[in-house]
């Protein structure tokens, strides 16, 4: 049996994506999500771009 049990290797796995995220946050910043794109843009009027169905 390994030394490392489930809950252990769940709390290390965690801690390492706590880690990851914070390393991004803090080496580019937090996103601004007043510059950010609206997620859903249904009726926006914004007209779609880059992708292969807009081509015309």
């Amino acid at each position: 049996m390994s030394p490392l049990s489930r809950p252990a290797v769940g709390l290390i796995a965690l801690a390492a994506l706590a880690a990851l995220i914070a390393w991004d946050a803090a080496r580019t910043g937090l996103p601004d999500p007043f510059r950010a794109p609206p997620a859903l843009a249904l009726g926006s009027g914004a007209a779609p771009t880059g992708a292969h169905c807009t081509a015309n």
